[in-house]
């Protein structure tokens, strides 16, 4: 193991796709690995992956992320064991696809929990024990959509859009005590939430339209660790949220209603 050994990374979502990456090359990296998610035996397989590959430490946490006293439980499994814990990986998300009427209050509300209230209460904490120790990471994972208006989304959109906002405060507030945040914007990730052919998918991540979970924590691992606020991982996705940026929101409301764009992200 390098110079992290002993120090421990928190991956919220691990169980799969994107944040199972994130455990997995952090752990390459040395870091010793606290996967937290509600699916017990998809922790339970990335933690034995995570062992048969390298020498660290992988404990699991199953938890429901849109609880408030799951991040109590956080703080007191780390703090009881007097763990220091290096990097916070907020990736864990949820989608409620439907019109803002026909998705459920229980569906919104997990949402708004899970990206918002949880992610703001997780930093809190382990932004102050970071600060003691002079030295931290805190990686937040938006979305390319927090950039845009997004029928049939809205709740997902506007809470990755809380968490652009969020980040980069906490960007400022803490970058001269030795943390370093990072907001990550992905656009389409290759992962089983796409029902798409295999021929289409193939062309979307040679195209670079979609791109690998491996791909996307690499990219956005090395700008946390680079110390950069922000990473969209892409070429594709920083022309689209280039567009964004610049177009009126109500320009991109026609293209935004095909369906078949719409599945791409």
């Amino acid at each position: 193991m390098n110079g992290a050994s002993g120090r421990y990374a928190i991956v919220t979502g691990g169980s799969s796709g994107v944040g199972q990456q994130y455990a997995m090359q952090l752990a390459s990296k040395g870091y010793n690995i606290l996967l937290v998610s509600d699916d017990e035996a998809g922790n339970d397989r990335v933690a034995n992956e995570i062992g048969a590959n390298y020498q660290v430490n992988v404990e699991v946490l199953t938890l429901d992320l849109t609880q408030t006293a799951s991040v109590d439980a956080i703080v007191e499994w780390v703090d009881v064991r007097e763990i220091i814990v290096e990097v916070l990986v907020c990736n864990a998300g949820i989608l409620a696809f439907g019109g803002i009427t026909s998705v459920s209050s229980a569906s919104l509300v997990r949402v708004i929990d899970l990206h918002c209230k949880i992610p703001t209460l997780l930093c809190r904490e382990f932004a102050k024990r970071m600060s003691a120790n002079g030295v931290g990471y805190i990686l937040i994972m938006s979305s390319s959509t927090a950039w845009m208006p997004y029928p049939t989304i809205a709740a997902y959109s506007a809470t990755k859009s809380y968490l652009k906002t969020f980040g980069r405060a906490l960007y400022y507030e803490v970058r001269d005590k030795g943390i370093k945040v990072t907001i990550v914007f992905p656009g389409a990730i290759d992962t089983p939430f796409y029902t798409l052919d295999g021929r289409i998918r193939k062309c979307l991540l040679k195209w670079g339209i979609m791109l690998s979970p491996e791909t996307v924590a690499r990219k956005a691992l090395h700008a946390l660790f680079k110390g950069r606020h922000k990473c969209i991982p892409g070429v594709f996705t920083k022309i689209c949220i280039g567009i964004c940026a610049i177009l009126p929101s109500w320009t991109l409301l026609p293209l935004l209603s095909i369906k078949k764009v719409r599945r791409l992200w």
